[in-house]
């Protein structure tokens, strides 16, 4: 019997809730610890405070509750007893145990659902006596007697009873005695112990883990011994390319079950691919190692200006001679070439998307600008991404600083897929698609996930294999794949990186019904890529309209239990044990429209109105309230919902279904996403996100998304151990922490990261009273100095350190967050600022200041850099109130700016306000459109909402975990181009975070910092002035014309984009640049407003 006072595995945070909504004293409840398996919290409220007392367990399973030392333990046999002695008065509790806080009623969700008949029938189930998997659910299926069930109906024998009578009817002649008596024990006396942390919760069963560990000694041993020979005739024949060092495998102390699973797939693994890398080597040789695929040169027609006239010209890129050849006529001779190393950067346009420049060296050592204008955008992203892979291919770097990831989600409709699927690896189709020319760049790493998915894994990694082989003429090495009943996740990559991936996790959470049936769940991969971490959960949640709460259960289900990552980090959930994290599935958030709205909604697809439509979307509702995906980031959705299409074919809707109950409907929804979560400071860029428009087998539409993201090498100091410069040292000083509880207790802090040796630990901080019910806990002076294992500045400037605030009473972490330590002004006192988060929701914030040394050296530029985007300070200055979240359906007002450092953190600064304009309707050519429904093209060049987002002022983010080290150094480069001009207005440098963005004279600089439009129309400056859409930009003409042609400032301004767009416009990517970029001059983060991470780039 579960007591109403047992609340299981609910959260900390939940627990202090429940017992603030009764406000009496003496009210109680019991839940699982969330530091320590097997262990119980109780909490108890007295004086609108929250009292937590942790509950262990000995070895002879007798209870007791945690005490200080010289307290006399008292030993109890359940828990019921503990809990009736403690309902005495003065047993040493703060006050008497009176009231039990009952269990909330659980939102109706368990139910059959809609997809019933996808699930009747699970494939391909594991036998129910073979504990395969690790977690809560798959242990409870092994507990849990299930079959034989007319056993239990006609016979009132006991678990243990019923089980040796299995047992007794079982042929046990070929088992070792050892082994059968362990057997034995384990019905008899320990599988009742099991089934009482089952009743409470719990997601462990200790005593099947240790029969598991007897059973699989000798095998775990044995495998572990054959492995290395497998090892070494893999490496012999292995067709790959990277020089790395291999790593060594891993040395398990036990053979626990997740010991023995990983063994045993790598030995299957092994065997399975041995012949075909024999076979392959045997047929190509041993020089075929070195065979990269080829990509054809490309050419690009353009414009450029020659002493003011426009003029065609062709630029070619031939990635595999590494140049760049620019010709006056496609047919005509050469007329310059540039060399890779030449080369030196590439300079987008932020106000013009179709614009680039690239700086290049010439003959004398000296940097020249060209200026060139594409036929649209895409061709110009795909003339950058050509060129990033020639400079990647031709480095003289040994390991990567940048890969390029494609993420795939398509909900199958257990339908067999067609024969060709390779629009969707091609990110072709609809929303933000990439260009033809970038066709024969092969990502480094493919993630595909699928749900209600019929198919076999053989089956389906064959047919991912041969699609990625067809389009980029290249094998792809099968880093992991992982099923639950039908969601399953697929990770390929080249075989180069087979080297440089360590550490591979694969993982599930079931949230079906009753969160024991895996029709609804997730699935995770995680692994190392050299330095750097990166995570992958395919989620399929529950599906209907109605149940958004019931998706957000499920959510925070996955975000607690799916076990991916680095262990040491148990204080930490995925949000923030990877550098990059990337969230894909059938999410099935819908619409929160009537039924009656269906065919408007209908002719809203049919007009590309999707703005419109997403104001509705429940997923961004509840991003907009932080009730679920926290912190995470989506690229700007421009494609039509990815559900629910009549099977084969994207022109009809099927909204309606016939079912006993009545009609179903089903609006047309964005079911199918991709969102990522990324450290702060670390270069990601989506590249497109989009679904295609010819794989019509199921009722939704495969998605895609592409990204670039930032790696680190596994680095070895050049001066070697003994030899280095200065030791180096992380020191944290003014810290505090602002939390949301009502707990009464002491808090202490755990530094945790990969350039420390091991955690540490600090003092425990003072608590006072905040506002608003918060409680400030102040740590002083005195925390630790942390000390790096490397100090080289390559190295330290790429870390991060992770922050966990803990109860001194229960070891439970209150609130996480996240430092980066990417600060050029190292020895010098710079602020930083993390948002604290638990179980994916708001607890706190942390401020402080940081101090960094180093050892002597300086970081080298990364492949990432290559690429950047001018800075607009028009848009970057409007206002510091302008600032939107990378939430589309955020918009909040930046509260204050930071203050000096000097003076008290609480003091803002006023900041001066300047009248926000509102960006203009636009028509972004890197989107592609719904064919059937086309939209005209505007008449005009208007700046993109994107070009806003890019450059904001930095400012931080209570609500996001986007914590920097905010530092100053102005632009000398951009100050003396803006004093050339003349402008009387005073010019004021912008606070910025690294941004993907760069200085550059071009056009759209207008300084507007300073001034303010109190209740008048701002004049548009010339850069405003509408240009045709096919007249190539003419910089040095705009700067003349903004100091001898005044008569230009009289033009109306431009139309005004509508509220319900500017309320859904999506932050752009981002992509962290020089020091010169980020803020300067001492300023802290404010103390609220919630602002994303995105806010601040």
């Amino acid at each position: 019997m579960v007591h109403c006072w047992n609340h299981g595995n609910i959260t900390r945070s939940k627990a202090e809730e429940l017992l603030s909504k009764t406000g009496k004293d003496g009210s109680f409840l019991v839940r699982a610890s969330e530091s320590i398996s097997r262990a119980y919290a109780l909490c108890v409220l007295f004086r609108n405070c929250v009292y937590t007392y942790r509950i262990l367990t000995n070895e002879e399973e007798k209870f007791t509750v945690q005490a200080s030392e010289g307290v006399p333990v008292r030993f109890f046999t359940s828990l019921d007893q503990l809990i009736e002695f403690y309902k005495k008065e003065n047993m040493g509790l703060v006050t008497h145990l009176q009231y039990p806080v009952p269990l909330e009623e659980e939102e109706a969700g368990d139910e059959v659902e809609e997809e019933t008949e996808f699930f009747i029938s699970p494939p391909e189930l594991p036998p129910r006596n073979l504990p395969l998997a690790s977690g809560s659910s798959e242990a409870k299926e092994v507990a849990l007697p299930v079959d034989n069930s007319r056993v239990m109906e006609h016979s009132p024998l006991s678990l243990s009873e019923t089980l040796l009578q299995r047992l007794q009817g079982l042929d046990t002649s070929g088992l070792p005695e050892e082994h059968l008596k362990a057997i034995q024990d384990y019905v008899n006396t320990q599988i009742t112990m099991d089934a009482e942390f089952v009743k409470t919760g719990s997601s462990n069963l200790p005593h099947l883990k240790k029969l598991v560990m007897v059973l699989c000694k000798e095998l775990y041993s044995e495998v572990a011994r054959t492995l290395p020979s497998l090892e070494s005739i893999q490496r012999l024949f292995d067709q790959q390319l990277s020089p790395g060092i291999w790593p060594r495998p891993q040395v398990c102390a036990e053979a626990n079950p997740v010991n023995v699973i990983a063994k045993l797939g790598q030995l299957t693994s092994l065997l399975s691919s041995l012949e075909d890398k024999v076979k392959a080597f045997l047929g190509e040789g041993p020089e075929s190692t070195h065979r990269r695929s080829l990509i054809p040169p490309v050419t690009f027609e353009v414009k450029a200006e020659s002493l003011g006239i426009p003029q065609k010209m062709q630029l070619k890129v031939d990635v595999e001679t590494g140049k760049l050849i620019i010709k006056k006529s496609k047919d005509g001779p050469e007329d310059k070439f540039y060399s890779h190393n030449k080369i030196l950067q590439l300079i987008k346009s932020q106000k013009f998307h179709n614009k680039l420049v690239i700086v290049v060296e010439t003959e004398k050592e000296k940097t020249l600008r060209k200026e060139y204008v594409f036929a649209d955008s895409k061709k110009r992203e795909g003339f950058c991404q050509l060129l990033q892979q020639m400079k990647n291919k031709h480095s003289e770097q040994p390991e990567p600083d940048m890969i390029t990831i494609f993420i795939g989600t398509w909900n199958m409709g257990d339908a067999a897929p067609p024969k060709k699927i390779t629009s969707w690896f091609l990110s072709k189709g609809q929303g933000k698609t990439r260009d033809d020319s970038a066709d024969y760049i092969p990502h480094d790493i493919y993630v595909i996930g699928t749900q209600e998915d019929p198919l076999g894994e053989k089956e389906w990694l064959e047919i991912l294999k041969h699609s990625l082989q067809e389009i980029t003429d290249i094998s792809f090495k099968t880093i992991a794949i992982h099923t639950l009943w039908n969601i399953r996740i697929v990770v390929l990559a080249k075989s180069e990186h087979e080297n440089r991936i360590s550490h591979i996790c694969t993982n599930n959470v079931k949230t079906g019904i009753a969160n024991t049936l895996g029709n609804k769940g997730a699935v995770g991969v995680s692994f190392m890529f050299n330095g750097t971490s990166l995570g992958f959960v395919n989620s399929h949640l529950t599906s209907g309209s109605e149940k958004k709460l019931r998706r957000n259960q499920n959510y925070m289900s996955i975000l607690r239990f799916l076990a991916l990552g680095d262990k040491k980090l148990s204080p930490f959930n995925i949000t923030h044990r990877f550098t990059h994290l990337f969230w894909l599935g059938d999410l099935n958030y819908r619409l929160e429209l009537p039924p009656s709205e269906a065919e408007n909604i209908i002719q809203k697809i049919k007009q590309q109105q999707f703005s419109e439509l997403l104001v509705h979307d429940q997923l961004l509702t509840e991003r907009k309230e932080q009730k679920v995906f926290l912190h995470f980031e989506e690229e700007e959705i421009t494609f039509a919902p990815t559900y629910r299409f009549e099977r084969h074919t994207r022109e009809k809707y099927a909204y309606t279904k016939q079912k006993a109950t009545g009609m179903k409907y089903n609006l047309p929804s964005w079911c199918d996403r991709v969102l990522w979560k990324s450290y702060p400071l670390v270069h990601v860029v989506c590249q497109s996100y989009g679904s295609t428009s010819d794989i019509m087998t199921s009722d939704h539409s495969p998605v895609f998304a592409t990204f670039e993201a930032g790696v680190t090498s596994q680095f070895v100091s050049k001066n070697g151990p003994g030899n280095v410069d200065s030791q180096g040292q992380i020191e944290f000083l003014k810290c505090y922490a602002t939390l949301k509880t009502k707990s009464q207790t002491k808090f202490y802090l755990e530094f945790h990261s990969s350039c420390l040796e091991s955690f540490v630990k600090s003092q425990e901080g003072e608590n006072e009273e905040g506002t608003e019910g918060e409680l400030v806990v102040k740590f002083a002076d005195d925390l630790p100095k942390l000390t790096p294992i490397i100090s080289d500045p390559e190295y330290l400037l790429d870390q991060h350190i992770l922050i966990s605030i803990k109860s001194s009473d229960s070891d439970e972490s209150y609130g996480e967050g996240c430092i980066a330590l990417r600060s050029e002004a190292t020895e010098s006192l710079v602020p930083i600022y993390t948002a604290l988060t638990h179980h994916g929701e708001m607890m706190g914030h942390f401020r402080g200041e940081i101090k960094l040394q180093t050892s002597q050296g300086k970081k080298r530029e990364r492949l990432y850099d290559f690429v950047k985007t001018e800075r607009d300070e028009a848009s970057g200055q409007k206002s510091l109130k302008s600032l939107t979240s990378h939430d589309p359906l955020k918009h909040w007002d930046c509260p204050s700016r930071p203050s000096d450092l000097g003076k008290n953190m609480a003091d803002p600064l006023p900041v001066e306000e300047v009248q926000m304009t509102k960006p203009e309707m636009f028509e972004n050519p890197l989107y592609g459109s719904v064919s059937p429904f086309p939209k005209p093209m505007p008449r005009k060049e208007q700046e993109s909402p994107k070009a806003l987002r890019k450059d904001r002022s930095a400012c931080p983010d209570p609500g996001a975990p986007s914590p920097a080290i905010i530092l100053t150094k102005p632009s000398e480069s951009e100050s003396s181009k803006l004093a050339s001009r003349q402008i009387s207005a005073p010019f004021l440098p912008v606070p910025r975070m690294r941004s993907f963005t760069c200085s550059s004279s071009a056009e759209g600089k207008t300084p507007s910092g300073g001034e303010k439009t109190q209740g008048k129309p701002k004049p548009p400056t010339p850069s405003e002035t509408p240009i045709p859409a096919k007249r190539p930009v003419k910089p040095a003409r705009s700067e003349m014309s903004q100091q001898g042609n005044p008569g230009q400032t009289n033009r109306p301004p431009l139309p005004a984009k509508s509220p319900a767009v500017l309320h859904l416009q999506h932050s752009k990517a981002r992509d962290y640049r020089e020091s010169s970029e980020l803020p300067h001059h001492g300023k802290h983060w404010p103390e609220d407003g919630p602002i994303s991470r995105t806010s601040m780039q």
